[in-house]
């Protein structure tokens, strides 16, 4: 195991810091918005984009909990709620019985597409402010730089 100096472990912390810092003002960004325009939550957008984006517009509750970045009780609570909205639905997988899908209903691929330009533009203003902290703003141009495919 390697050792740290004690200048490299504040780095990492400072960095550490300022990563939770941009994810926090973003996140609080979005939440508001989103709240407000749709009455949806920062967790529950993120649900309804996971599901929509997937083949059949389903997962099984493990990968959905794991994708969004949550543990597996707070996912069922939220499913549950979303479920009791109609804007998601549950199944029993065909092949393994043990297994259950959560899939976006076309309620909830709606109510997304009606959320997503919302979702997009706190997104856009948060980075946007964020970019003018100093401690902030190398983190944001890494997020917003384009993208460049790696050479072969």
């Amino acid at each position: 195991m390697t050792v740290l100096s004690e200048g490299a472990t504040e780095a990492r912390a400072q960095g550490w810091r300022a990563l939770a810092s941009l994810h926090a003002r973003i996140e609080g960004e979005i939440e508001r918005a989103l709240q407000a325009a749709h009455g949806l939550s920062v967790s529950e957008y993120s649900v309804l984009d996971v599901l929509s984006r997937q083949d059949k517009w389903h997962m099984r509750m493990q990968q959905l909990a794991e994708a969004v970045v949550l543990s597996q009780s707070a996912t069922t609570r939220l499913v549950t709620r979303l479920e009791a909205d109609g804007l998601l639905s549950r199944h029993l997988c065909a092949t393994d019985r043990r297994g259950i899908y959560t899939e976006v209903t076309p309620a909830g691929l709606a109510r997304l597409a009606e959320a997503g330009p919302t979702h997009d533009a706190a997104l856009r203003r948060a980075l946007i402010a964020a970019a003018d902290i100093p401690g902030l703003a190398p983190l944001v141009r890494a997020l917003v730089a384009p993208v460049v495919p790696a050479a072969h």
